[in-house]
């Protein structure tokens, strides 16, 4: 009998409490890969007629449990991150459109309970490599950003007890950072917008093409030195690829015979192959928990008309891209492989979203989140396993375009509170779409392609989901428990007029 104790972890300035179990001697090693811009129909395990190699991505589909209808918590980038990180969706917090900044300030609260927070609880060493884009406060003296302090606020004052990466690959500063420091002083300038980076302090001799290479060696020796120390470790590894500045590294410059853009998705295809041979190599695969996802569609890259001139369709079958409504926005690949317990070979087709590391995490730990945490977070450890009881682990799933609009889905009905992709995609004018009904409603059983906006058809279902998004919002969670409060106001409408409701 398992029995429960208050624990209160107070760590690099802030304070958690969480209900923990004792911990278990099974206790499995945690990895989650996250890619960057990595559509739903890169991978060949998702799209038949992808033309670019991933044959590492769809090992772990194989070997794994590959999810069909797996859902970013926004369709960009900060956003997401923030509700992987936390099991509450973002809009939730004052960022309710687009993304962080260079330079902004943290998006998580100093008081919040993260995931790297609740495994430390459990015994577990939790290292981030790669990708941040969640804030810092950075030292300042009479307004400018100061590199030789440390910098406080970041990954290692948010439950990681190691952190090395690049913040945004293409913001400034353009230099790695470890724990709460700059690995050198960014004393050169970037003064052009080549490679899409933004001008800004550089370190000197700063290639864009070595991020990705030496992000995945930091990945693979942090598994050796932790598998050999025989206790339980977290490793969060978001990639930097392939997000732009699109820089694949010499070794695969060429290889697709497509374009730089397919070389990158293929480089992103050997970083993850690099982090399974590394469990292999050290004998850690049998137990651990390895998650390969997204953080939300294919962009719009300047390299996306090659990869269409080829044949390849970044969305597969979806509508749309990163930063929309559509599903291409925001449904991703999300591939689990757990040897034991996680059937090889095996689909999901139920509708799950990123928030849920936090309570599957839990429910591993056999551990009690707290009232405050986790509020749009579920388990979906019995999914893992293969124990699915028919019911939906959520009731409904919300998604949140780049422009702050909102939709909800719950089985096949998608209900979209915007006239378009959110509002608009690239090219249009609000002038454009202002003829378009204010709301979507796509029957995704029979339109997964989302070209059938049947909203006058169903006006019943049109108003269900209204008001349960409308709740969902409300109360400050989307799980059972007590009504929280959201960090700022949140209206689902955005600049949308509501149509006439009874």
């Amino acid at each position: 009998m398992l029995r429960y104790f208050f624990v209160a972890s107070i760590s690099a300035g802030f304070i958690h409490a969480a209900f923990a179990a004792e911990p278990k001697p099974d206790r499995p090693n945690i990895v989650y890969i996250l890619a960057d811009d990595f559509g739903y129909g890169d991978a060949g395990c998702y799209n038949s007629k992808s033309k670019i190699p991933t044959p590492n991505i769809d090992r772990m589909a194989r070997e794994g449990m590959r999810f069909t209808d797996a859902h970013s918590g926004s369709a960009v980038c900060s956003p997401t991150r923030y509700g992987i990180l936390t099991g509450r969706y973002a809009w939730r917090t004052r960022l309710q459109r687009g993304v962080l900044g260079p330079y902004d300030p943290p998006l998580i609260a100093a008081d919040r309970l993260t995931v790297p927070a609740l495994l430390k609880q459990h015994g577990y060493y939790t290292g981030c490599v790669g990708k941040w884009h969640l804030g810092w406060d950075w030292p300042r003296d009479n307004g400018q950003v100061v590199f030789t302090k440390p910098i406080a606020n970041g990954p290692t004052a948010r439950g990681f007890d190691f952190y090395f990466g690049t913040d945004v690959p293409n913001y400034p500063p353009y230099t790695f950072l470890r724990d709460d420091h700059v690995v050198g002083q960014p004393t050169g300038e970037k003064t052009e917008r080549d490679l899409n980076g933004r001008p800004g302090p550089m370190l000197p001799g700063w290639k864009f093409d070595e991020i990705l290479p030496t992000l995945t060696r930091t990945s693979v020796d942090f598994i050796g030195d932790r598998g050999k120390t025989g206790k339980p470790f977290f490793l969060y590894f978001p990639l930097t690829s392939p997000h732009e500045p699109i820089a694949p590294s010499p070794r695969f410059r060429g290889k697709s015979g497509i374009s730089d853009l397919a070389d990158f998705i293929m480089e992103t295809d050997w970083a993850v192959g690099q982090v399974l041979d590394a469990l292999d190599r050290h004998k850690l695969a049998d137990n651990t928990l390895v998650f390969f996802a997204c953080d939300n569609g294919h962009a719009r890259y300047t390299g996306l008309p090659a990869l269409q001139k080829a044949g390849h369709e970044p969305s597969g079958p979806l509508r749309g891209y990163k930063a929309d409504i559509w599903e291409g926005g925001h449904r991703v690949p999300f591939i689990a492989r757990w040897p034991g317990h996680v059937k090889a070979g095996a689909t999901c087709d139920e509708t799950i979203c990123h928030t849920n590391l936090m309570a599957t995490c839990a429910a591993i730990l056999n551990a009690k989140l707290p009232d405050n945490a986790g509020e749009d977070s579920f388990s979906i450890l019995s999914l893992l396993e293969g124990e699915r009881n028919g019911k939906p682990t959520h009731e409904a799933v919300v998604h949140h375009s780049a422009g702050g609009y909102f939709a909800i889905r719950q089985g096949e009905w998608k209900l979209a509170l915007c006239p378009d992709g959110g509002p608009a995609a690239p090219g249009k004018r609000k002038d454009d779409i202002s003829n378009l009904p204010p709301i979507q409603l796509y029957d995704l059983s029979k339109d997964l392609g989302e070209r059938q906006n049947v909203f006058k058809e169903h006006p019943e279902i049109v108003e269900r989901l209204t008001r349960l998004l409308e709740k969902i919002a409300a109360d400050g969670r989307s799980t059972p428990g007590p009504k929280q409060r959201n960090d700022a106001k949140v209206n689902v409408w955005q600049d949308v007029k509501p149509p006439n409701r009874p």
